[in-house]
């Protein structure tokens, strides 16, 4: 007997896909649980699965811990490493063994591809190499499900209040991320990322290289209900909503990338009449800690240990600057991050925040690239965003260790690390005709762009490479 034939049921979805929603949402059942309650689980298991991970694997550290013991090692046991040295170590770094640099290169250099998984498996994103040494990091789906369960988990009772609700609704929930968004650098990768998985809520990327008065329109025109940037951008977003220029009524606003100082953050809330999320991240460890209402950043402390230390790689104590710290990403296997050095300073807080939440407190002295403040030939004051101008610099000559120093209100110099005079006339070429395009866009025609036959150089105070540095005797007035 022939039996009747039924609708075939609609495509489950992908497999990978599915495992990765169960896996972002478990995680993020975990951190509720667990800062509700104070029940903070002990890192040193993941640290010690990790660890084997990496010996068992990678090469690299296969060889860097060949005199360590077998088992269990604590952390202060294991060597330090840094951006240079796994760059260099690359193929020998990644514990998938089909992962090899030049084949990531090629994959890095079509831009169209961002977001795209490498290999069918990893998401990959660079650093801009504005610190001196570029970087190239691989994500597993497991680490971006982890930093997805991160970023939902700000999303605390008491961050939307009424008028916060009513403007994410009138506002459809839009989000608008304003970025260096032309290459596969780490928000973009990451925003598109999000996108893909949560197709119903609209998203939009705004180009920190647009000139102003564009991107204050395009803004105008899309009223996000989010909005997320870079701390220097959202300070220029600010002063052109205060000038009555952009007029847009945000629900959350969210900061990354850069040091936020708590009286910017203050400003910001001011101006756009809502909440800032402040997130403390990098390109090695995506969310490392969140800010809270008391002006401290919280660590993800369940996924991320964060080591501050001094010259001697020794724990600093409380109130005290560190000279450096060390991050270990317990998240992502691929690439294993373990006692990295990341450069920036700072200050362990109290064993309990007085906002009550139960995870490590810290401030970030952070990347302090200065907001360049340029004058026109009309004498008006336009303002520029550091990441940037190295975002052109970098993309235009493709060279990482550059400085652009403001030495006058109207004059730029640019330093470069090559010493070559073929070298240097060849970079040269590229990035002052990207700069000058840059700079005419924004109604600077009249800033004269000129070559410093020096090398970049440090912060003479804190010893810190900045690849964009004001160095004028005084700062032009702040005229609007």
């Amino acid at each position: 007997m022939k039996t009747r034939s039924r609708p075939a049921p609609p495509p489950p979805p992908p497999a990978d896909a599915a495992l990765a929603w169960w896996d972002c949402y478990a995680s993020l059942a975990n951190l509720w649980w667990s800062r509700r309650t104070g029940s903070l689980p002990a890192d040193d298991a993941r640290l010690q699965q990790l660890v084997a991970t990496a010996r068992a694997q990678s090469p690299f550290y296969r060889k860097l811990y060949s005199r360590l013991p077998a088992g269990d090692v604590p952390l202060t046991q294991l060597p330090t490493v840094d951006k240079a040295a796994l760059m260099k170590h690359f193929d020998a770094w990644c514990t998938d063994r089909r992962v090899r640099l030049a084949g990531v290169n090629a994959f890095l250099s079509d831009r169209t591809r961002i977001a795209e998984p490498y290999l069918g498996a990893y998401h990959v994103w660079k650093s801009s190499g504005t610190s001196g040494t570029p970087g190239i990091f691989l994500q597993d789906s497991h680490a971006m499900a982890v930093y997805e369960a991160l970023v939902l988990a700000q999303w605390e009772n008491g961050l939307l209040d009424a008028r916060g609700a009513s403007r994410m609704w009138s506002a459809s929930g839009r989000a608008a991320l304003v970025v260096a968004d032309g290459d596969h650098f780490a928000s973009i990768t990451l925003w598109k990322h999000l996108g893909h998985a949560n197709p119903a809520i609209e998203h939009r990327s705004f180009s920190v290289l647009d000139p102003m008065p564009r991107l204050v329109a395009g803004l105008n025109v899309y009223q996000p209900a989010f909005l997320a940037s870079y701390p220097s951008v959202l300070r220029l977003l600010a002063h052109e909503q205060a000038a009555g220029r952009l007029a847009i009524a945000p629900a959350i606003i969210w900061s990354g990338g850069e040091f936020l100082g708590e009286r910017s953050r203050l400003a910001l809330e001011d101006a756009f009449g809502c909440r800032v999320m402040n997130e403390y991240g990098t390109s090695e460890c995506l969310s490392i800690a969140f800010g809270c209402r008391e002006g401290w950043l919280h660590v993800n402390s369940e996924w991320v240990i964060l080591e501050a230390v001094d010259a001697a790689g020794r724990p600093v104590p409380p109130g005290e600057l560190s000279h450096t710290t060390l991050v270990t990403n317990l998240a992502n296997r691929v690439q294993p991050i373990i006692r990295y050095d990341l450069g920036d300073r700072v200050v362990v807080g109290p064993a309990r925040c007085a906002c009550g939440s139960p995870l490590p407190a810290i401030r970030v002295e952070g990347r302090t690239d200065a907001t360049l403040e340029m004058r026109t030939a009309g004498r008006r004051i336009v303002r520029l965003a550091p990441l940037a101008l190295s975002t052109v610099v970098e993309e235009a000559a493709g060279e990482h260790r550059f400085q652009v120093a403001q030495v006058a209100p109207d004059r730029l110099h640019v330093r470069f690390e090559a010493q070559r005079d073929a070298s240097r006339a060849r970079i040269w070429s590229l990035a002052s005709t990207a700069l000058r395009q840059y700079l005419d866009g924004q109604s600077l025609a009249n800033v004269k762009i000129g070559l410093d036959r020096h090398r970049p150089r440090a912060d003479s105070c804190s010893g810190k490479f900045h690849a964009v540095t004001v160095e004028m005797p005084c700062r032009p007035s702040r005229r609007a």
